[in-house]
């Protein structure tokens, strides 16, 4: 906005268009004026005679009317902008400097043509009266002030000063100070209208602004005075509370606020005592509370109520349904499973731990745990989306239990649980796990797969005051091992040996873990005889662990605990290194295999650690040999064969270790690069009485001949099956107790050049057979 100046003041044009209209209004005063001067001039010419003031009093009423009936006749509409305003001040300037001439003209002629004492006195209280309305009444234009005031003012002081005495000229000179208050007080009076408008703009703007922002908020915002009445609303708390303006919830109280939300079916009456006594209470008290409250029609409000003691009390609400839902969403994200909707694990712990605390304390409650036998065989063979469906429709049935005091969530995988809060007893507790497994047998489709649903479970029946939610698990957990280890398809219910057993195998873990990192336990070795010479052509390395409390502890202990906890790797490098260490010391004829586990071949490590092995020993790679089991083959049959390829590449042997005893044996005499089948001693147990199993064997044995395999027959235990070995199957290597315990390293070299006293014997019904 343009700046103008007015005086010596800079205002804003807007402000100077004000004064000008100013200028137009309230002009009765000049009518007044007139007729007073008017009257003046006519008792001056009855008081001296003087024709002149008879003539000066018609012209100064004609001045004084014909001015009044000049600025009545504008239209205020016409000074709407600086460029009109600057002209209409110019013709207000006009009228004014004639009428102030004529004004001022009666002054002087009065004083200084005047011979009477009375003209001077008369003339001067005119004037100074009518100088007095200058400032009150042109403020709005210096220019016009300061006119009047020399057009009217001055010639009286001008004829003081003709008067030729000292004394009149002195009194002359004291008027004009007078001029000078008077131009003072126009600007005072145009300089305190100045900042009232400029305060009443400004004043204007943020009342503009306040409520522009009041009623275009979201919230809806509702102001109460000290006493509990309702001062300032906004549109959104007009709307929301469905009133027709904000005037009519002016002096209105909460309490009257909330009975309109009930009458217009928003609030019910249970949660409108509730809003009203917290709302209340937070005013009263001055406290910052908030109150949600659902609406019959479903959306949430949230209120919040600030201080309300000595000042204004501010309610404010707004709709929260969108947060609402979304917290609650995100609130089922965190509790529940995202594929069955069954409680998760961790709001599973929470709801049964809140019911062990509640209740009768003496009652027996019953936690069981539900594992889907040979569920990751779906999953490989069929995908996991048919995995998926399989769980899906396993919790929907173990869905249908979860009632009053029975409650189920998915663990997580294919493991779900059931919580008993109230059960009678073991019988009663086998009886609901009957239904239950019940409820779980039969066949389900899931996406045109055919597919039998079998489990396993493990149960604890325990007191309400003695039960702890893990506690609980741990032994649920403890009998479906069990229950796993009996065969799957059933349940078992926790006795308190499985606990110890746990414990133990716990300590055993640890016991062998520090054994390995202590290298505690030690390699021996089962001599491999040579069915032509019947020596030691060379010997698998064994690892033995000799338990400082315990005693020995069989590999069939340990082994599976090593896997199980991922150690195993650990012992086949240990053994592997030690092995090759000690046959490199052994005569030149004889080998040694070692046996390498599943978990061995999950990388390409293992390759590594066989050149480590040859390299540290300077064991020539042809005599050592590699045995792999077929679980090893199982998970990654391609991985497997390409790091078997690389091991060839190094010179060692590889044996395929146990053969017969796995599910598709023959598959791999053709897949994998072998040299050698080690055929397991359960072919040999029943040959020296069943006709049928030493044929087995002998089609074993000849199958993998034909193949270009050398033969090993593991389990040989007695002089008569060796006999048989010799003259009916001629197996080129056997190994097993009839040749003794393992041997350690020095027993191996020892022996090497010995033959068993039987071997005349056994010789004799040997004949060879050419591959």
């Amino acid at each position: 906005m343009r700046v103008v100046k007015n005086g010596k003041a800079h205002i804003s044009e807007d402000v100077y268009v004000g004064y000008i209209r100013s200028l137009f209004q309230d002009v009765g005063v000049l009518p007044i004026g007139a007729l007073c001067f008017a009257s003046i001039a006519v008792l001056l010419y009855l008081k001296t005679g003087d024709i002149a003031h008879l003539v000066m009093a018609p012209l100064m009423l004609g001045a004084g009317f014909g001015r009044y009936w000049l600025i009545t006749r504008v239209d205020h509409a016409l000074i709407s902008d600086y460029a009109s305003a600057l002209r209409w001040e110019q013709r207000y300037i006009l009228w004014g400097s004639i009428h102030g001439l004529i004004v001022g003209t009666f002054g002087f002629s009065a004083i200084f043509f005047g011979s009477d004492p009375f003209s001077e006195l008369a003339a001067v209280s005119a004037v100074l009266c009518g100088a007095i309305t200058i400032a009150g009444r042109n403020y709005g234009s210096t220019k016009m002030v300061s006119i009047l005031t020399l057009t009217i003012v001055f010639p009286m002081a001008l004829g003081l000063m003709l008067k030729g005495d000292i004394y009149h000229f002195i009194l002359g000179l004291f008027i004009a100070p007078f001029m000078v208050v008077v131009m003072k007080m126009a600007h005072l009076v145009r300089t305190v209208l100045f900042h009232a408008i400029s305060e009443e703009k400004r004043s204007s703007r943020l009342a503009q602004r306040f409520n522009r922002a009041l009623n275009t908020m979201s919230h809806g915002l509702v102001m109460f005075s000290p006493e509990g009445r309702v001062v300032v609303a906004n549109a959104q708390a007009v709307d929301t509370l469905q009133f027709r303006s904000p005037t009519q919830m002016m002096g209105r109280s909460l309490k009257a606020l909330l009975t309109r939300g009930v009458a217009a079916g928003l609030l019910d009456r249970k949660d409108f005592e509730y809003a009203e006594r917290q709302l209340t209470k937070a005013l009263r008290e001055g406290r910052d509370r908030k109150v949600l409250l659902r609406l019959l029609d479903g959306r949430y409000l949230e209120f919040s109520a600030r201080e309300g003691r000595d000042e204004l009390g501010v309610l404010t609400f707004e709709e929260v349904t969108a947060r609402v839902e979304a917290e609650a969403k995100i609130r089922f994200m965190a509790r529940y499973d995202s594929l069955t909707n069954l409680p998760n694990r961790a709001y599973f712990h929470e709801v049964v731990s809140e019911l062990l605390e509640g209740g009768d304390q003496g009652r027996y409650c019953a936690l069981a745990v539900f594992d889907l036998d040979d569920f990751k065989s779906i999953n490989d063979t069929l995908g996991h989306p048919v995995g998926d469906g399989m769980i899906y429709c396993v919790a929907e049935r173990i869905a249908g239990f979860a009632k009053g005091d029975v409650k189920v969530s998915r663990f997580g995988g294919d493991e779900f649980t059931i919580f008993f809060n109230h059960v009678d007893g073991a019988d009663d507790l086998a009886m609901r796990m009957d239904v239950v497994f019940e409820a779980l047998s039969g066949e389900i489709d899931v996406a045109g797969h055919m597919l039998r649903i079998q489990a396993s479970s493990g149960a604890v029946l325990s007191r309400a005051d003695e039960a702890n939610v893990d506690d609980m698990i741990i032994k649920a957990d403890l009998a479906l091992y069990q229950a796993k280890e009996f065969g799957k398809n059933g349940w078992r219910l926790f006795e308190r040996e499985m606990d110890v057993a746990f414990r133990n195998r716990q300590t055993l873990k640890a016991d062998l873990r520090t054994a390995i990192q202590t290298r505690s336990l030690r390699v021996v070795f089962q001599p491999i005889i040579d069915m032509h010479t019947m020596q030691i052509a060379g010997s698998e390395a064994l690892c033995r662990w000799d338990h400082p409390e315990l005693g020995p502890i069989s590999p069939a202990a340990f082994i599976p605990l090593a896997e199980e906890m991922g150690i195993v790797s650990e012992i086949s490098e240990m053994v592997l290194r030690i092995a090759c260490a000690e046959c490199s010391s052994w005569p030149d004829g004889l080998r040694v295999s070692v046996n390498l586990s599943a978990k061995d071949f999950h990388n390409a490590g293992v390759v590594q650690k066989v050149k480590n092995a040859l390299a540290a020993s300077g064991l020539a790679p042809e005599r050592l040999e590699l045995e792999v089991t077929e679980t090893a083959l199982l998970d990654d049959t391609s991985a497997t064969s390409a790091y078997l390829e690389e091991l060839k590449k190094l010179g060692v042997t590889i044996a395929l270790d146990d053969f017969g005893t796995g599910y598709s044996s023959l598959s791999y005499l053709h897949m994998l690069p072998l040299d050698k089948v080690k055929i397991d001693g359960s072919f040999v147990a029943g040959i020296t009485s069943d006709e049928r199993s030493l044929r087995l064997l002998t089609s074993v044995v000849e199958l993998s001949r034909n193949l270009g395999l050398a033969v090993t027959v593991e389990g040989v235990e007695t002089f008569a099956q060796l006999k048989l070995l010799s003259g009916k199957v001629q197996p080129e290597l056997v190994q097993g107790f009839l040749f003794g315990s393992a041997l350690t390293a020095s027993g191996i070299r020892t022996m090497s050049d010995k033959r068993w006293s039987f071997s005349h014997e056994a010789q004799a019904s040997f004949k060879p057979v050419s591959a």
